[in-house]
């Protein structure tokens, strides 16, 4: 299998308007509302340096990032300001602490309403892909159906108890309902622009209050359940 990276095989070109779609900022904290198409962090090419942490550097270069969201995935990127802040931020996605939830349109109608996914998973040497391997690290994803639709796609609602590359991507797979226009996992679809899945919420404690915050990006209009 070629390799394939993440800042490669598409044409790229990352949004430039809002420079930064600030959903909250304090002297902390800054948390963005990531484009899909705009990488986190900036590529290995001269040319992949445009990225939603460069971005950040501009204004508060003592900005330090904790967690990432692949190219194609939109939604909420929390960012540290300062060291400290990453610190703290560090702590809290390593020790599984924070809540995530993710927004998912999948190929396929599941069967059950709601599951857990507990597949390990391995990431393939020298490139950006993850497998399921039995030798791999344990990955568990919960999810919930919102909505099952006439196009054939169901709105899945995304609760990843663990942190592995792809994991949601991989997991969906493996049940039988890639995410629609996966570019690595899914059938190729040329009339689909993007990858349907969107970091919907965050929630973590505040470095200085310690005390929980959530924030929330809204989805895109193919990321709403034809149902609410």
């Amino acid at each position: 299998m070629p390799r394939i990276d993440e800042d490669d095989g598409w044409i790229y070109t990352p949004p430039t308007e809002p420079w930064l779609d600030i959903l909250h900022q304090d002297s902390d904290l800054m948390v963005i509302h990531k484009p899909a198409g705009l990488l986190s962090v900036p590529g290995r090419r001269a040319d992949r340096q445009d990225s939603a942490y460069t971005r950040i550097l501009e204004r508060f270069p003592y900005a330090r990032i904790s967690h990432r969201l692949d190219m194609d995935t939109s939604g909420v990127l929390a960012v540290g300001l300062h060291r400290r802040a990453e610190r703290w931020l560090d702590r809290q996605f390593q020790k599984r602490a924070v809540e995530k939830v993710y927004l998912a349109r999948v190929i396929g109608h599941p069967a059950d309403d709601e599951g857990l996914i507990t597949l390990p998973l391995r990431r393939l040497s020298g490139q950006l892909r993850s497998v399921v391997d039995p030798a791999g690290k344990p990955s568990s994803t919960r999810y919930v159906v919102r909505s099952r639709d006439e196009d054939n796609t169901t709105l899945l609602q995304l609760h990843p108890l663990t942190g592995r590359s792809h994991q949601l991507r991989v997991h969906l797979l493996a049940l039988g309902h890639p995410i629609v226009g996966d570019r690595f996992y899914a059938p190729p679809d040329p009339a689909i622009p993007r990858m349907l899945l969107h970091a919907a919420t965050l929630t973590v404690a505040h470095p200085t209050s310690q005390v929980p915050v959530t924030f929330q990006a809204p989805p895109p209009p193919r990321l709403r359940s034809s149902q609410s």
